[in-house]
Order: C-alpha cells, then sequence, then structure tokens
C-alpha cells in the first residue's frame, strides 16, 4: 500500500513538473495514475461503491468536457483542442477513479478554484499565457491525499 502511495505521489509531482516546465504530460502517467487511484479507493471500500462512484465521476467529467466544448465553439468561435489540452481531459478521467462522488465532486470544483487563483497568482512569472491545468490540478489532488493519510481529512472514499 505505501508504494502505490509513493508511486501515486510521484506520478502527480511528475505530472505538475512536466506541465508547468513544458505544458506537454508524458501519456503513460496518465494510466499510471488512475491505476494508482483506482487501487486506493477499491481497496478502502466495496466493489458495488467503487463502481457506482466511478460511473457517476464519469459523467460528471464527461458533462464537464461537453461543457467546455460548447463554450469553446459558441462563446470562444475556437476549436476545443485550442481551448484545452488532451493533457487535461486524460487527467479528468484519470482522476475519476480517486474518489467516492460527494468527495470527487468537492475535492475536483476546488481544485479547478486552486488552479485559477494558482494561475491568476503565478500569470505574470510565466512566459506561456495557456494554463497548465493538469498541473495545478494535480498538485491539489496531492495535498487532498496527504491530508487524508495524515488524518485531517476525515473521509474521501465513504459517501
Amino acid at each position: 500500500m505505501i508504494l502505490i502511495k509513493f508511486i501515486l505521489l510521484i506520478t502527480l509531482g511528475l505530472i505538475f513538473y512536466q506541465d508547468l516546465k513544458q505544458r506537454m504530460v508524458y501519456t503513460v502517467l496518465f494510466p499510471v495514475l488512475g491505476f494508482s487511484c483506482g487501487y486506493l479507493f477499491f481497496h478502502n471500500t466495496s466493489s458495488i461503491h467503487f463502481i457506482i462512484s466511478t460511473i457517476t465521476n464519469l459523467l460528471f467529467v464527461c458533462a464537464v468536457l461537453l461543457s467546455v466544448f460548447f463554450y469553446s465553439k459558441f462563446k470562444l468561435k475556437a476549436s476545443f483542442n485550442e481551448s484545452f489540452g488532451i493533457g487535461d481531459i486524460l487527467f479528468f478521467l484519470a482522476v475519476s477513479l480517486s474518489f467516492s462522488t460527494v468527495s470527487f465532486l468537492f475535492i475536483f470544483v476546488s481544485a479547478l478554484i486552486f488552479s485559477l487563483l494558482l494561475h491568476l497568482f503565478l500569470k505574470y512569472h510565466q512566459k506561456e499565457i495557456t494554463v497548465p491545468l493538469a498541473g495545478y490540478m494535480s498538485v491539489f489532488f496531492g495535498i487532498s491525499y496527504i491530508g487524508y493519510w495524515c488524518g485531517l481529512v476525515s473521509s474521501v472514499y465513504i459517501l
């Protein structure tokens, strides 16, 4: 179990570093992230709860992506690929295996707000105008996991 946690934190750290420095993340990191998150979630809950939560989380992520697609197309008049990266999509799909639905919704939305605030704070120090969303969100998810493992968060797998 310690090994999976270590792999998870290293993967989140690599996603942050690569996304921030290169605006590209090695694709192999996303299945590793999904497996690590899924394994920890499955190990801490029942199989039916894992399946139901994962399906619900995936539906929520699909709804978010569909909203971004329509916003890009009709409001920004840009293609989806110009306004949202494939790494962000893969990150969203990987972390949908991470927590129960209520916890996932709270952590996911909080991670988006954290990413916005962090980008607004750091945008003057960056050369790129794009947002390393997967990188910023990986920091928040890492903090969430560490908070749970240290006992600062009561439960992320139940509900």
